[in-house]
């Protein structure tokens, strides 16, 4: 980590006169807590869901880890090249090296569920009928498929045979 200079003849001029410079604060040994990156096997089992959101169509696949947990995400808009295709694809790495270092699904499904920007509105999911954004709508799907996955591993409705629910992964790989 680089310091900032602790004397304003060694600070550099940023915006001119009057800048000050103070030491960067440095960490707590104690209270840096690290968890070891989960990296994802080589070849590995996903879920590829089709969505659609006011008319905007995309695509969510969810990497699995090898005990079937989500450990990356990706999405796919039909606006490719665009500011929010940008957009998407920085968050979708974000999460999923937050994921991959111990950020638990429930965790990140709170955080992001709930987000309002365009394109907002009726989707194509009769589990999720309504979206605030594309963020909304992936939390809310991974909130669905993680109770599923979990009800699945302990003799839940589709274990014991039930219906699965409307909102199905559309194809596992």
């Amino acid at each position: 980590m680089e310091r900032v200079p602790d004397t304003p003849a060694a600070c550099p001029r940023v915006a001119g006169e009057g800048v000050q410079c103070r030491p960067m604060p440095q960490p707590d040994p104690q209270m840096v807590i690290s968890n070891p990156r989960q990296i994802l096997p080589t070849t590995r089992r996903s879920v590829t869901h089709k969505f659609a959101i006011a008319g905007h169509e995309g695509y969510l696949t969810i990497g699995l880890f090898e005990d079937g947990s989500p450990g990356e995400i990706f999405i796919k808009v039909s606006k490719e090249g665009s500011t929010l295709s940008g957009l998407i694809q920085g968050f979708c790495r974000a999460f999923s090296l937050a994921l991959q270092y111990g950020l638990s699904v429930q965790d990140a499904v709170d955080r992001f569920r709930g987000m309002r920007f365009d394109p907002m509105g009726p989707t194509n999911n009769p589990d999720i009928p309504e979206a605030s954004s594309i963020l909304d709508y992936v939390a809310r799907y991974l909130e669905l498929y993680y109770e599923r996955h979990c009800l699945d591993e302990r003799g839940g409705p589709e274990a014991s045979g039930g219906a699965p629910a409307s909102g199905e992964p559309a194809r596992r790989t």
